[in-house]
């Protein structure tokens, strides 16, 4: 049996040379499938961008691009769904913690029903309707929270009598 102790009779740690394959989930298969999973979200955005039923929405690129990142931001299986621990993650990023019974009602609303997942369609489709699904709310209002100035840091500025009303 051979020994983990050095010459000098100190620990050593054995070296491995076996090269491991990386699997579907890190390095470039991985970069592969994001890559792949991107191209749909843009030709899906392509078909919103040639439907007439939103050429009159204001800024319809920036906006579909905003919503293809946000969305494989919180694709947490990579399976092209946001499931629920993906919207649960994404309420939390967003300040606003959900139950899991509440998240799964959110997914409901988006989905009608038809499915446990939030496909990019639906997640578009509600991002771009006239329904203002609780997740469309929290989304725009982290939006509006990021595009909006910061309030002024330090102390309150000193005032005298005269400014008091």
């Amino acid at each position: 049996m051979p020994s983990n102790l050095g010459a000098q009779g100190k620990a050593v740690i054995p070296r491995c040379d076996h090269v491991f394959p990386v699997g579907a989930a890190g390095g470039k298969a991985f970069g592969q499938l994001k890559a792949q999973q991107r191209e749909k979200l843009d030709e899906i955005n392509k078909e919103y961008m040639e439907d007439q039923k939103y050429r009159d929405e204001e800024d319809l690129p920036e906006k579909l691009e905003g919503f293809k990142n946000k969305y494989a931001e919180f694709d947490l299986n990579d399976q092209g769904d946001i499931d629920i621990m993906g919207l649960k993650q994404m309420m939390e990023k967003l300040g606003v913690p959900k139950t899991h019974l509440d998240v799964k009602k959110m997914i409901v609303e988006v989905t009608g029903g038809s499915s446990n997942t939030i496909n990019y369609r639906d997640f578009v489709r509600m991002m771009l309707g006239k329904r203002s699904a609780v997740l469309k709310l929290v989304l725009a209002f982290e939006d509006k929270a990021n595009g909006a100035a910061s309030k002024p840091g330090g102390p309150p500025p000193k005032r005298d009598i005269s400014s008091l009303p």
